[in-house]
């Protein structure tokens, strides 16, 4: 594939607007992630198998927009994505605030996921157009810190918010935040290189990165569980402030995604893929087996510490497969499994938590993610033998 030249500048005005929008995008869903299960067991009177139903809800609608959004991506551009899924995702949560029962919530839930179709994968096309060939690692590592950073802010400003003034304060602040982060993407302006071919390619899905997408898809199940019930476990175990496992967890990719920012680039993708997914494991298995303010913390940080390398390694192997005119159907498939996992996770381990706790569920998460590895590593391997049958 041909992307921009080696000694291609990285830190361009388009490159920091587009974290920056994506920081106050997902600082909006990093709210969310503390109030809604909070504000589904709480006002409107649901159990932990409706707070993971709402949560992972948004899934359906963007997986199933994914594929579109990819190649809309290819043909539109990607600047009408982003500022249309960022006005989207601002109207969503605005309404949750007027949202009085469970069907409303998780309709609202839905719209949420069109959003996140339209935001995240025009996003990440726009990240590869702008980033030069042999720093593409580096900046999934720069870039993602908006998403990081949201989700380690997120929570205790949405816990803030909820203590000034309720969950309608709380769920205004995150639509203002959104709202803010279509505005912020004009700044990036549109980065397709080039109008798309005569002929363009139609395909909704990018097959070559099916098999690794599903690696990536055991992280984020695993991820996804976590997310969906670390506030309510912190309430369980007695932690005092129970955004703090949220905000550590967030904080602590953040600085790993910074000063590890350059090794995604430096060793094979799939190598470190694997390893991240047994990380994320183990910080599960801490998380389900030491049930105290302490455990949470520290299983927490090392779920983090996976998940800081997770998404380079991921991208950067699925990316390796795209040509330029590819690359937004590339992002759709590849976030396809955002989707999956943030939906598939909450929903099923939910029902877990609900039939024998959240232990168990976060146990589960992590057997999820050691089976992605060893399905990671049989990938490595497979791609090795053919190289060396070639070479033969």
């Amino acid at each position: 594939m041909t992307r921009r030249p080696a000694g291609h500048r990285l830190f361009t005005r388009a490159f920091i607007a587009l974290g920056i929008a994506e920081l106050c995008y997902f600082t909006a869903a990093g709210i969310a992630i503390f109030a809604l299960p909070l504000y589904v067991t709480g006002p409107i009177g649901g159990d932990e198998a409706w707070a993971g139903l709402a949560f992972g809800a948004f899934a359906l609608t963007a997986l199933i927009l994914r594929p579109l959004a990819g190649r809309l991506a290819d043909t539109l551009g990607r600047l009408p994505l982003l500022v249309g899924g960022a006005l989207i995702a601002a109207t969503s949560l605005g309404l949750i605030s007027l949202a009085d029962d469970l069907v409303t919530v998780i309709a609202l839930r839905l719209l949420a996921g069109v959003a996140e179709a339209a935001f995240f994968v025009a996003g990440f096309a726009a990240l590869a157009d702008l980033a030069p060939e042999e720093r593409l690692g580096e900046a999934l590592s720069y870039n993602s810190l908006g998403l990081y950073l949201g989700i380690a802010l997120g929570p205790p400003l949405g816990q803030a918010l909820v203590s000034l003034g309720g969950y309608p304060f709380a769920w205004a602040g995150g639509a203002a935040l959104a709202a803010l982060a279509a505005g912020l993407s004009l700044l990036v302006g549109e980065t397709r290189e080039a109008a798309p071919p005569a002929e363009p390619d139609r395909r909704l899905i990018h097959r070559p990165a099916l098999p690794i997408a599903l690696g990536f898809l055991a992280s984020l199940v695993a991820m996804g569980g976590f997310l969906a019930f670390a506030s309510l476990h912190a309430v369980q175990v007695g932690l005092a402030n129970p955004s703090l496992a949220l905000f550590s967890y967030g904080g602590v990719v953040v600085v790993c995604r910074i000063a590890f920012a350059r090794v995604p680039d430096r060793l094979p993708p799939l190598a470190l893929g694997a390893a991240a997914l047994v990380t994320i494991g183990l910080g599960l298995a801490v998380a389900a087996s030491w049930p105290s303010p302490a455990g949470l913390i520290v299983g927490a940080g090392v779920v983090a510490v996976g998940v800081a390398f997770s998404t380079p390694a991921f991208f950067a192997a699925i990316f390796a497969t795209a040509s330029p005119s590819q690359r937004g159907v590339a992002s759709g498939t590849a976030s396809a499994a955002i989707d999956l996992g943030l939906g598939i996770g909450p929903i099923v381990l939910g029902l877990v938590a609900d039939a024998v706790g959240i232990p168990w569920a976060f146990g589960a998460g992590a057997v999820v993610a050691i089976a992605g590895a060893a399905w990671t590593l049989a990938l490595r391997r497979r791609g090795a033998e053919s190289v060396r049958a070639e070479a033969s």
